[in-house]
């Protein structure tokens, strides 16, 4: 499960996906969760499956990886599916048994949710598979630029969610080392009832956070070295620049969110 999670990970390409200007894509990515929460029909549900699919086949990524980024957010999926099936009571009802009660408005909502979250993984993982940790970064802090003026850290902001989001995989594949030595040891860790379970996570926490503090302390001592003094002063050997692809991708998302908005207003 742990190998699974892709979060952060960037996959090198040359699709028109990779080419956008990486302010635009996280712009873009803004515009794709408001249009999901926007909508409440299934007409504002496919609009924007549509823009996800269209999304996802222009990037190149593999459709099996956009599956590998959804499989640990299953429970996830099936505990949203049972609580809008049990507790939403409005409708028609489908079937009833003394105090559970399922009814078609119950059924709806499950699946609106699921296809709901479905496209929101699958479409915001688009964002880290595409671009660099080094892109975002300069993304981030030129979006945030605005609020310099306000006496906000906005490089120092920006170099900590890019660091916290690369180091998501390490800290996993990290974890997964940690459970490998421990099983190797004798630890059983799928075993036994719920208390057991939690006591054999303790081997795996404790190793972990001294692991990331390490790396921490490794990571400072290099920034260090290499003269890193935050943002004042500082240069990029890459600047970036838009072009007219860029603003045909923000005016092709900002049509779906239109049409999104139209469809719902007109129901």
């Amino acid at each position: 499960m742990l190998k699974d999670i892709t979060l952060g990970q960037f996959f090198p390409g040359n699709s028109i996906v990779h080419r956008i200007d990486p302010r635009f894509k996280i712009i873009i990515a803004v515009i794709f969760i408001a249009m999901l929460f926007i909508g409440s029909s299934a007409v504002c549900l496919e609009v924007g499956a549509v823009f996800c699919f269209m999304s996802i086949i222009l990037s190149q990524i593999p459709f099996k990886m956009i599956l590998k980024s959804l499989k640990p957010v299953v429970m996830i999926l099936l505990i949203t599916s049972v609580l809008n099936l049990f507790l939403i009571t409005g409708g028609e009802p489908l079937f009833e048994w003394k105090f559970i009660k399922i009814t078609d408005t119950g059924v709806y909502t499950s699946v609106f949710m699921i296809i709901r979250i479905v496209l929101l993984i699958a479409g915001t993982s688009l964002l880290t598979y595409t671009t660099s940790p080094i892109a975002l970064t300069d993304a981030i802090e030129r979006l945030l630029s605005p609020l310099k003026k306000l006496k906000l850290p906005v490089h120092d902001l920006a170099m900590m969610m890019t660091i916290a989001l690369r180091f998501v995989p390490t800290l996993i594949e990290e974890t997964d080392k940690i459970m490998s030595a421990q099983k190797a040891r004798g630890v059983d860790m799928d075993g036994g009832n719920i208390k057991d379970r939690i006591k054999s996570v303790v081997p795996v926490i404790i190793p972990l956070f001294i692991s990331a503090v390490r790396r921490a302390g490794e990571l400072a001592t290099a920034m260090e070295c290499r003269c890193y003094n935050g943002g004042e002063g500082r240069t990029k050997m890459r600047q970036l620049k838009c072009d007219w692809t860029d603003f045909t991708a923000l005016c092709l998302s900002l049509l779906f969110m239109i049409s999104v908005i139209y469809v719902n207003i007109a129901q």
